[in-house]
């Protein structure tokens, strides 16, 4: 079986990380089929939304503890690689994190069980964190002597806020669906009977939404975290504008008046 699993549903791209009897740890086939999915869905106008998720039991456990052990007590650790192509190396499968922050289409993680060190992070990167109530997040890097990966640090940073984001780094701790649903980390948890279905209806309700004006939202929001107010204005300004050049809000405003649901093409 594949490291990762890709299907396409309701114009809704699922990107499940198949690695079960590990917890989905990280393995270079699995990153690497996410990479180049990622970047194939940015620019498919088949694709409305995106989920990353895990199979069986767990969402992702981060790096492959296990391959660690192999690498360390073989010797080989360093030993083929530069230290600037080993971090060369990292910084290529890092761009999976980016993709899923900056890429134009909305991104979600669906965390059915749980997410742990690097993948964490790569549920951090996305735009929004649906939780099984059996799942658990933590950052873990602590507890194997790493500082981090996968851009965890700047974005646990910006959804707890500083004081608890260092906590949760420096302690290792794995937290609740519901501790991480009150701090602000997961967006909604739901039993995990009906957590597919319930992804589901909710991916596919964006995937079929207006997907042009959520690529503007999102580059906003994207940029809000780090822009002054005045910029935002500016941008705000130009994506009003520009949507209001679509067939989407045309169908829209139609749709309000008419009292039905409006049909949305992406256009």
């Amino acid at each position: 079986m594949p490291d990762l699993l890709v299907e396409l549903k309701d114009r809704v791209l699922y990107l499940t990380l198949n690695r079960p009897d590990k917890l989905n740890a990280m393995s270079a086939e699995m990153m690497g089929g996410l990479l180049d999915n990622l970047n194939r869905a940015a620019t498919n106008p088949e694709v409305g939304a995106v989920v990353v998720t895990g199979a069986g039991r767990g969402f992702c456990a981060g790096g492959d503890i296990g391959a660690m052990r192999e690498r360390n007590e073989s010797g080989r650790d360093g030993a083929a690689q530069t230290i600037e192509e080993r971090v060369a190396s990292l910084r290529r499968g890092e761009e999976a994190s980016l993709l899923l922050h900056e890429m134009p289409k909305v991104t979600i993680a669906a965390v059915n069980g749980p997410a742990a060190g690097a993948g964490l992070s790569v549920a951090m990167a996305c735009d929004l964190r649906i939780a099984s109530d059996t799942a658990r997040f933590g950052t873990a890097f602590a507890k194997v002597g790493f500082s981090g990966d996968y851009g965890g640090t700047w974005s646990l940073t910006r959804l707890v806020g500083s004081a608890k984001a260092r906590e949760l780094y420096f302690l290792g701790d794995m937290i609740s669906a519901e501790e991480a649903l009150k701090l602000g980390l997961a967006n909604r948890v739901y039993p995990a009977a009906s957590f597919r279905d319930e992804v589901h209806a909710l991916a596919s309700r964006i995937a079929n939404g207006p997907t042009i004006a959520y690529s503007y939202m999102k580059a906003n929001l994207n940029a809000a975290i780090t822009h002054e107010f005045k910029e935002l204005l500016d941008r705000e300004a130009w994506g009003q504008t520009m949507t209001a050049r679509t067939e989407d809000h045309r169908e829209a405003v139609k749709a309000f008046l008419e009292k039905r649901n409006p049909m949305f093409k992406g256009q």
